[in-house]
């Protein structure tokens, strides 16, 4: 069973992709390189292309998902290895750097992008190993998504026809190879305007309409009531958030001390495995936000305004225990020597928009480790082992 890999040349591709800028939406530069890359190990350019996801993103993006097909040399399924190509925007100035067993960062104000560096680097040394080695292998499709990390965009409107009919996916984003997602959490995210009325604060503050006290109440309420945080109700569990709090330019709400506030934008998240908990969390944040408006009135009785919406994030998966690619991905694992476990984690993967849109799909690590943080780095030893898992995915039914 083939399961070498030329190491020093995937860890050189990782070291090239961590070098290269591109922070969520901003994908154009790191595909470009990946581009370049995939031909330079003997990709033909005919069989990679972009397609057009960008397109319906509600948000701006450079360019779509990137899309290779890779023709078979073995009667069989065609199976999809995916990894994200943005990073968080913590990452912008990173400046990689091998230390022994590791990768690191020098620029200590920056994280170093292994989330998902590691997975790009993984899924072109799975292409150029498969070229340089002759192996036999069934028709592949290699994804490379953009906007993962504010929303998992490329994944959620990629149109699931362009991926060529696959059976099943491996997505590689994490730390270890040896834990293999099979189910994630879903997820709302929601924001609220609010509109009050401005005042002079010092000269005639009841003639205001404060969406400051809007916020602070509707707040306290849900944390009061239980919605906020750790979520458990009535045998269901998730968690909530209320994120950046300021105005439609994400600054600090209201001008100056002495103007009451008349508008607050807020922004947060609701999380469970259960899909329609999901959808109670955010109700329950909205009711909130309407019944503290209709407390906050000016001089004349005239209340707030709230304006609330929500969009689905990703929806929440859990793979049967006995599903071909669980059972794949395991006998796999234990080929190379590890010794594999199966996790449902509570964070969202490109893997959920793949579950929904037909493919069952797993997720693996290669390396990443304190990620979105100043302190992250890449451990080689298990880069090289999400690499060489890859490799055997690939060749073995």
């Amino acid at each position: 069973m083939p399961l070498a890999i030329d190491t020093a040349a995937a860890v050189d591709r990782l070291l090239r992709f961590l070098s290269i800028e591109g922070i969520t939406g901003q994908e154009a530069a790191i595909g470009k390189e990946i581009v370049a890359t995939l031909k330079e190990v003997g990709v033909p350019e005919s069989t990679i292309r972009y397609d057009d996801a960008n397109t319906r993103i509600p948000a701006p993006t450079q360019t779509g998902n990137i899309i290779v097909d890779l023709p078979g040399t073995l009667d069989a399924p065609r199976i999809l290895f995916m990894t994200h190509m943005d990073t968080v925007p913590l990452c912008a100035g990173a400046k990689p750097k091998r230390a022994e067993n590791r990768i690191v960062n020098e620029n200590p104000k920056a994280a170093l992008g292994g989330d998902d560096r590691t997975g790009c680097a993984a899924v072109v040394t799975l292409a150029a190993e498969l070229i340089k080695q002759k192996l036999p292998h069934p028709p592949i499709t290699l994804f490379f998504t953009v906007r993962e990390e504010s929303g998992l965009f490329g994944a959620k409107h990629v149109d699931p026809t362009v991926l060529g009919g696959a059976v099943m996916g491996f997505n590689i984003d994490g730390r270890s190879a040896s834990e293999i997602t099979i189910g994630a959490i879903g997820a709302d995210r929601w924001e609220v305007e609010i509109h009050g009325r401005a005042s002079h604060a010092g000269v005639h503050p009841e003639r205001g309409i404060s969406a400051s006290v809007v916020a602070s109440l509707a707040i306290a309420d849900v944390f009061n009531s239980g919605w906020f945080g750790k979520v458990v109700k009535k045998g269901k569990e998730g968690t909530s958030n209320v994120g950046s709090i300021g105005d439609a330019d994400g600054k600090s709400a209201g001008n100056a001390t002495n103007v009451v506030t008349d508008y607050v934008l807020i922004r947060g998240e609701s999380r469970s495995h259960d899909a329609k908990f999901v959808r109670e969390i955010t109700a329950a944040y909205k009711l909130a936000f309407e019944k503290a408006a209709k407390k906050v009135k000016d001089h004349k009785g005239k209340p707030a305004k709230v304006k609330f919406s929500s969009r689905l994030d990703y929806v929440p998966f859990r793979l049967p225990d006995g599903a071909p690619v669980i059972k794949r991905a395991m006998a796999a694992a234990k080929s190379i020597k590890l010794k594999p476990t199966t996790k449902v984690t509570n964070g969202g993967l490109d893997a959920n928009w793949m579950v929904k849109h037909g493919i069952p799909t797993i997720t693996f690590g290669a390396g990443q480790n304190e990620i979105h943080t100043v302190n992250e780095f890449v451990d080689l030893k298990e880069f090289e082992a999400g690499c060489r898992l890859a490799l055997a995915l690939a060749t073995t039914g």
